[in-house]
């Protein structure tokens, strides 16, 4: 088999892995208007819910919908953020920044050859086809944690493309943003950390503010958003939370918007571990979170675009990132057309919410959201 033969075959299997008719064998999901993603830090179920320092998200799991057993795919958090919105890790198994529009490197879905904790090099524009990383079914890599294998069923590396929701909708005439608290005025480009005005850009390491991390923002990772030769899909669709407070204002909000809360809001504080964050860990910061969250919620419910059509919000975490508890996060999906108050208990995980938001917007399964044994989350999104 020559060179040519070989990258057809590979675009082939890449491009079924997204081809999948949305809807196919499951209970359909309700046509979205509107979807909020809005991504918490570092904790596992049992660390939230019951948790009397976490009021607000503990009375918004009773009266929204809640999955009783989701959960996060590995270890770390960019890993989980480009599944949640890719269905893949893409190769990408640690926290590094961007290698900002470098065009001669070769992306790991494309090498083959994944970014993890030993690499020396920041992350290639993530682009082209090939094959993701697998997921170990123990993952003890990063920062010490460790999970059952009960929980945590091992992923073959598969064929991937490397595109994200974002890339989908644009193609389909539906638009997108990504809200990162403490984005600099400037934009993201180039800018790994930022208290919002201070970033890597304006000052040398270390001590440098990590209100805002890139590891946070993952569409910044993908070529097609790094080169914005569209710009229905460029760094332009990337805002600080003052724009996503005056979108809801003025009713102007995108198909699907993706919020990333700062550091210290997202409960990820991890205190002098976490060099300029200014926020503690534990407690105090799953504290800080609850009334941070109580505060976005309550500006989207209070936008007229969420009495306007079928909208969502979907408040999920990446990972349990402190202990041995299983790899299973709190993930509350609250929708502006049906019944709430529901209760799920069964198995979903990032891959999951993928596909199903997908559904909602009438687009193709991407990567690992066509996975066999990835369902739909049709009874916790008003499916009839």
């Amino acid at each position: 088999m020559n060179v040519k033969q070989t990258a057809l075959l590979l675009c082939l299997a890449a491009s079924a892995a997204g081809s999948l008719p949305a809807q196919e064998h499951e209970n359909p999901v309700p046509p979205l208007d509107h979807a909020f993603v809005i991504m918490m830090e570092n904790h596992a179920y049992s660390q939230i819910i019951g948790n009397s320092n976490a009021p607000f998200i503990n009375k918004y799991a009773a009266s929204a919908n809640l999955a009783k057993n989701y959960f996060g795919v590995g270890h770390p958090s960019l890993t989980n953020y480009l599944e949640v919105v890719g269905g893949s890790n893409f190769g990408v198994i640690n926290d590094f920044s961007p290698d900002w529009h470098n065009a001669t490197c070769v992306s790991n879905i494309e090498l083959g050859t994944p970014a993890n904790e030993a690499s020396t090099a920041n992350i290639c524009p993530i682009a082209g086809t090939g094959r993701d990383a697998a997921t170990p079914a123990v993952d003890t890599t990063n920062e010490g944690s460790v999970d059952s294998p009960v929980y945590n069923d091992p992923i073959a590396a598969a064929r991937t493309v490397g595109k994200t929701i974002a890339d989908q909708l644009v193609e389909k005439g539906l638009t997108w943003k990504a809200y990162q608290e403490n984005l600099p005025p400037y934009g993201p480009d180039g800018v790994n950390n930022s208290d919002g005005l201070i970033s890597n850009l304006t000052a040398a390491e270390p001590g440098m503010p990590k209100l805002y991390a890139v590891k946070h923002n993952p569409f910044v990772y993908f070529a097609s958003v790094q080169e914005g030769s569209d710009p229905k899909n460029s760094f332009k669709n990337i805002v600080g939370f003052d724009g996503l407070y005056a979108d809801l204002a003025s009713g102007s909000v995108p198909s699907y918007s993706f919020i990333s809360p700062n550091q210290c809001h997202d409960q990820h504080g991890r205190g002098t571990s976490e060099v300029g964050t200014g926020c503690s860990v534990d407690q105090n910061a799953i504290a800080q979170g609850d009334a941070a969250l109580g505060t976005l919620v309550a500006a989207i419910k209070g936008s007229k675009v969420w009495k306007q059509g079928n909208n969502v919000i979907v408040v999920v975490w990446d990972e349990n990132d402190y202990g041995t508890e299983p790899n299973q996060v709190v993930t509350i999906v609250d929708t502006s057309y049906a019944p709430t108050g529901v209760s799920s208990a069964v198995k979903y995980n990032h891959f999951s919410l993928l596909k199903t938001l997908e559904a909602g917007f009438g687009l193709r399964y991407l990567n690992h959201a066509a996975d066999e044994k990835v369902h739909l989350m049709s009874d916790l999104f008003g499916a009839k």
